[in-house]
Parts: C-alpha cells; sequence; structure tokens
C-alpha cells in the first residue's frame, strides 16, 4: 500500500468521526446542544467548536496553508477553555457551518500537499515539531475519535440517545426493558465485586 492509499483510508475514518460529532447534534435543543453535562463543562456544540480550532491549525497553519476565516478562539492568548463552549451569539449554524468549511480545507491540503509533505508544529517539544501530513492525519483521527467518544456520552446523558453513527447505531436490536435489565445487572456486578474486595458498594460520599 503506497503513502497515498494509507493517508485516504486515514481521511476515510477522519471524516466518518467529523460526521459523528456533527450526528450528535440533531434534534436537540439550542439549551441542549450547548449545556454542561460534566464537572468540567463539556457539552456537544462545544466540542464541535473545539475540533475547529483543532483542524484549523494541524492542516491549516502547521504546512503554511491558514485557514482563511477567523478562529478567534485558537489564538495563544485566548481565555482558558473558550474553544470548549459557545456564546449565546454564535449559533449553531456558524459553529457547524464553520467545522465543514475547516475540514474541506484540511481535504485540501492532504490534496495537494500529499501525505509526505512537510509541516511544523510549533506548539510541540522541539525534537517532534517536524511533522508530515500523514502523521497529522493520525493525530486527528485520534482527536477527533476521542472527542466523538465524549460526545456519545454527553448525548447518551442528555436524552438517552446513544449510537456510532446515521444508519448504523451499531447497538444490540433491543428494547429499553432489555436495557434497563442490563444496567441493573451490570450495577449488581459492580456492587457484589466491590463489597468481595472490601471497598463497600459505592464510591459516592
Amino acid at each position: 500500500m503506497t503513502a497515498k492509499e494509507s493517508a485516504a483510508i486515514l481521511l476515510q475514518y477522519l471524516q466518518g468521526a467529523r460526521e459523528a460529532v456533527l450526528w450528535k447534534l440533531d434534534g436537540l435543543s439550542e439549551y441542549d446542544v450547548r449545556r454542561p453535562v460534566t464537572p468540567t463543562g463539556t457539552n456537544l456544540l462545544g466540542l464541535v467548536k473545539h475540533l475547529v480550532s483543532v483542524e484549523s491549525d494541524y492542516l491549516g497553519a502547521v504546512f503554511g496553508r491558514p485557514f482563511a476565516e477567523p478562529v478567534p478562539w485558537a489564538d495563544p492568548d485566548a481565555e482558558p477553555n473558550t474553544d470548549m463552549w459557545v456564546t449565546p451569539d454564535e449559533s449553531r449554524e456558524y459553529i457547524t457551518g464553520l467545522y465543514r468549511r475547516v475540514w474541506a480545507h484540511g481535504d485540501a491540503t492532504v490534496a495537494e500537499l500529499g501525505p509526505d509533505a512537510v509541516g511544523h508544529v510549533w506548539w510541540w517539544p522541539e525534537e517532534r515539531r517536524e511533522v508530515t501530513v500523514f502523521r497529522v492525519l493520525v493525530h486527528l483521527v485520534a482527536e477527533t475519535d476521542r472527542h466523538a467518544g465524549h460526545a456519545d456520552l454527553v448525548r447518551e446523558a442528555i436524552d438517552g440517545a446513544a449510537g456510532l453513527g446515521q444508519g448504523n447505531d451499531n447497538l444490540p436490536a433491543v428494547g429499553q426493558g432489555w436495557w434497563e435489565e442490563y444496567r441493573d445487572r451490570v450495577e449488581r456486578a459492580a456492587r457484589e465485586a466491590g463489597a468481595a474486595a472490601g471497598g463497600g458498594g459505592s464510591s459516592e460520599r
């Protein structure tokens, strides 16, 4: 397999992760796509906003092809975590549209430069700053899939919706009653193991 063929496979996986992240927003209210569901504030639209800054840098400025639109939350002087939540005046359509345009720009970088083109990730340790397009694609697949996993859990916490992607949830074809019994079974097993280890049945305080 050539480097170009390998890069095409990575880009295919990256595209799947991109689309999965956006799919997790479908059918939710403006409040629900923005509201934090973890103690560190993780929220669905914020994950998309974060990925805008990630891709605009890694498949843009790193290879001398800066994304044409401003991404102020990616500025090194921006307030911490500015890229992880969405202000009331930043619409869902703006953030998701920007993400689509950023990934189109990234795809063009791969197509125009090829997998062996060299760039510089200036915020990485000096000994690892020189990278190829191929290396960055590997990084982006890992990064985007990680946040797609976050989106899975956030969406399930909001309304119980779960699954891998549109048209392929990758879950057993069972009813709600089965899931409730399954969760109870997992809980019982956890409590039994905890009690056997002398740790009690719960870590709650």
